[in-house]
């Protein structure tokens, strides 16, 4: 029997469905997200720990869900070990999958990871009012089950995804750290090609004076930058030890509260796979994959700093570097998955400053 489930928001709106997945009530905060493809990806991803995604294309799960196999001791199909959406609602959900390397449909994976999900809705209209209005807190309700409505954005969501303690992958001559704040899986395999040992430490790490590396990366990751004050303090104790620093996503956020600057929250922030992005004295515009709903504030950088990518359909703030030092840092994912790799280039970048 199909049940029935609907999406409660803040301000009373109340958007009719039916459900799939996991037959629970879940609350969290709804965005959308205007990619076609790469669902697998894009539903691992940690930096929408606390969200209901919208998914605007019409039909999701057509492919499934490959089987995963892992290489170097990562995942070479998923972001994470887990689902990170609170929930997801789509137009149609493909009852019937197909694709060769597919393990089980989309209603299979979401029940074995108890995420509720929502399909029969005219997400062309949710998401047109959440443009319009901003994303808002709601509730994806099941039946006649309770819930609360509750702000992931009040809470420290990087601690809930980061590593608790340290990974090392690769052997190569140089040691590049991972600051993970939400790190994807792509962050490592992209300095894993590099021939770079890796080391992933915890959102709120502090380097010892005895520890060797040789460059820094502060990965992506989930909410308001602003609550994570412990990495904002390690990462002004890295910019005196001059060495490269390469932050991404909610790194850069990061970095430029870290230099003095300020960040905020967009109305309804950058989530897709085709963003373009204009380098700063340049006319060279790069495709780019995006998942975040803070943006940085370039007017209030201090001295020595510059605005090094902005956003070519809403003008924001896209990546920062310093003027004399090795820090930089882009809001876009240069790894991309899902999405172009126009900006894959930023890695050897980085890597040449090692």
């Amino acid at each position: 029997m199909i049940s029935n489930s609907r999406l409660i928001l803040e301000d009373g709106t109340v958007f009719f469905g039916k459900a799939f997945g996991y037959q629970s009530s879940i609350a969290g905060e709804v965005v959308f997200n205007t990619g076609m493809v790469g669902y697998p990806e894009t539903l691992t991803d940690p930096s929408y720990r606390g969200q209901i995604l919208v998914m605007t294309y019409p039909l999701i799960g057509n492919y499934g869900i490959p089987k995963d196999h892992h290489d170097n001791g990562l995942s070479n199909v998923f972001e994470s070990n887990q689902i990170q959406v609170s929930g997801l609602i789509v137009s149609d959900v493909a009852s019937k999958h197909s694709h060769w390397s597919a393990e089980k449909s989309l209603h299979e994976w979401l029940m074995e990871h108890r995420i509720p999900g929502m399909y029969g809705v005219d997400t062309r209209r949710l998401t047109q009012y959440l443009r319009s209005r901003g994303s808002m807190l709601g509730k994806l309700v099941y039946e006649e089950e309770h819930v609360d409505f509750i702000d992931p954005n009040k809470e420290n969501l990087v601690a809930q995804v980061s590593r608790t303690k340290a990974e090392v992958y690769g052997d190569g001559d140089k040691t590049v750290i991972i600051i993970d704040c939400g790190c994807k899986n792509n962050i490592i395999r992209s300095l894993l090609k590099r021939n770079l040992q890796v080391k992933v430490v915890p959102w709120n790490w502090n380097p010892q004076e005895d520890e060797n590396f040789d460059g820094v990366v502060i990965s992506n990751g989930p909410g308001d930058p602003r609550n994570c004050p412990e990495t904002v303090e390690t990462i002004r104790q890295l910019f005196t030890l001059e060495k490269p620093i390469f932050g991404i996503c909610l790194g850069n956020q990061l970095m430029a509260l870290a230099a003095g600057a300020q960040t905020y929250k967009l109305k309804f922030g950058h989530r897709s796979q085709n963003q373009p992005c204009v380098r700063v004295k340049s006319h060279r515009c790069f495709i780019t994959s995006q998942n975040h709903g803070y943006a940085v504030d370039e007017k209030t950088l201090p001295e020595g700093w510059e605005p090094w990518f902005f956003n070519a359909n809403d003008g924001t703030n896209e990546g920062i570097r310093h003027c004399s030092m090795p820090f930089m840092a882009v809001q876009f994912h240069p790894e991309a998955v899902p999405g172009p790799v126009d900006t894959d280039f930023l890695f050897d970048e980085f890597v040449d400053l090692l």
